[in-house]
């Protein structure tokens, strides 16, 4: 059973940083992909950053240059470094592994940004 664990999450004022973590287990984590996505209030989940097994990243245009994502294979865990972080940055972030096709969730860490 794929299980994933968030944490890092808090509160921080504007222009400040944080790292989340991700430490997955259950699955061949090397060879999985990777993503962070994030869901404010009142709006849907949306996919904030992501990276192959190769280590090609993607983000969100509302993100690019302030976040960066990365894993360490032999830890079993994704990051997700955030800087210049903006009030419009709060939410609940949630990790996501996708194995065999399926696609497995954590529960989620929550990000305040205060102005």
């Amino acid at each position: 059973q794929v299980q994933l664990v968030e944490s890092g999450g808090g509160l921080v004022q504007a222009g400040g940083s944080l790292r989340l973590s991700c430490a997955a287990s259950g699955s061949i984590f090397s060879i999985n992909a990777m993503g962070w996505y994030r869901q404010a209030p009142g709006k849907q989940r949306e996919l904030v950053a992501a990276i192959t097994r190769g280590g090609s990243t993607n983000y969100a245009d509302s993100v690019k240059g302030r976040f960066t994502i990365s894993r360490d294979n032999a830890k079993n865990t994704v990051y997700l470094q955030m800087n210049s972080l903006k009030p419009e940055d709060t939410a609940v972030y949630y990790c996501k592994e996708r194995d065999m096709d399926i696609d497995y969730w954590g529960k989620g860490t929550l990000v305040t940004v205060s102005s």
